[in-house]
């Protein structure tokens, strides 16, 4: 048996997986916020709660909002906020007196999706998430790859491919602003194709205030929604330019509109070096569930 935790920013899920990869227990909890002690003792203590359903003392895997960075023992690039520069994996580790391995949450997310989701029958898989924020990981045999930086897959900090110069889109896109980012960088993809991003092109274009998921692919949102696919299609084109990927595995609040896999390919195509379109993009097979499975599978059986 295996333990893993998904901690996100207003929640905790924390799974039990058996040998086989089955779920047999899962435990949700409110995440403690703006409070970085708590957030440690909330953790410790629905392990415990999963130790003894299980009956024994389970190795810990953990996604994180952020990354990890060992030379400084410390969290970074967390949205939530009160994590970073703090030893979370140090005070884990002394807290469950046991080891536990830590990745970031949509690295959780491409490796369920590529050991036993919608990817297990392919070699390269590329798993993006568009939700609050917008994040990736990249798994190849089942492995997931992480250089030394800890940036791999972090698609959602780089710039927004042909922003007001696209052919298709230069119209629609001609009257948008520059985005400054949390990061410190203006037009990072994040802040175009986040569900805040995709909410504020809708008001910039109609003057209305909805949230991404009613914009996503209704009445609503048809021209605000058809330029947010513009502009994933092309960003994504630059992924499967680099690395080839035989499936994009799509998660978050986003992913879940079905016009986005009816419209993405035939655009993607129309970006990338070759129109084979041959990369497979679909929906998450695990949805919100997977990065707690992801966690889970970062520890053997």
């Amino acid at each position: 048996m295996r333990i893993g935790i998904d901690l996100g920013g207003t929640k905790i899920e924390g799974i039990l997986m058996d040998r086989e990869g089955n779920v047999t227990e899962v435990i949700r909890l409110a995440a403690p916020r703006e409070q970085y002690d708590q957030t440690v003792q909330a953790i410790s203590e629905l392990v415990r709660e999963l130790d003894d359903k299980a009956s024994v003392k389970c190795p810990v895997g953990i996604g994180t909002p952020g990354t990890w960075i060992s030379n400084r023992s410390a969290m970074k690039n967390c949205n939530s906020t009160w994590l970073n520069g703090r030893p979370l994996l140090h005070d884990l580790i002394e807290s469950l007196s046991r080891p536990v391995r830590i990745a970031n949450d949509a690295d959780c997310f491409a490796l369920s999706e590529a050991v036993a989701g919608a990817g297990r029958e392919c070699q390269c898989v590329f798993g993006i998430i568009l939700g609050t924020g917008v994040g990736g990981g990249w798994v190849m045999n089942g492995r997931l790859l992480v250089g030394p930086n800890r940036l791999s897959g972090e698609w959602g900090h780089t710039p927004l491919p042909y922003f007001r110069s696209d052919r298709h889109t230069t119209s629609a896109e001609a009257d948008l602003p520059d985005r400054e980012c949390y990061c410190g960088r203006t037009n990072c993809v994040e802040t175009f194709l986040s569900g805040p991003g995709l909410s504020l092109t809708h008001r910039l274009l109609t003057g209305e205030n909805r949230d991404a998921d009613t914009v996503a692919g209704s009445e609503f949102g048809e021209r605000s929604y058809a330029l947010y696919t513009s502009m994933l299609a092309r960003t994504l084109a630059q992924i499967i330019n680099v690395i080839d990927p035989d499936i994009i595995v799509c998660g978050g609040g986003i992913s879940n509109s079905d016009y986005l896999y009816r419209d993405l390919p035939v655009k993607v195509a129309e970006y990338t070096f070759t129109s084979e379109g041959a990369t497979q993009i679909v929906p998450a097979e695990h949805g919100d569930a997977s990065g707690a499975r992801g966690a889970a599978w970062l520890n053997p059986a």
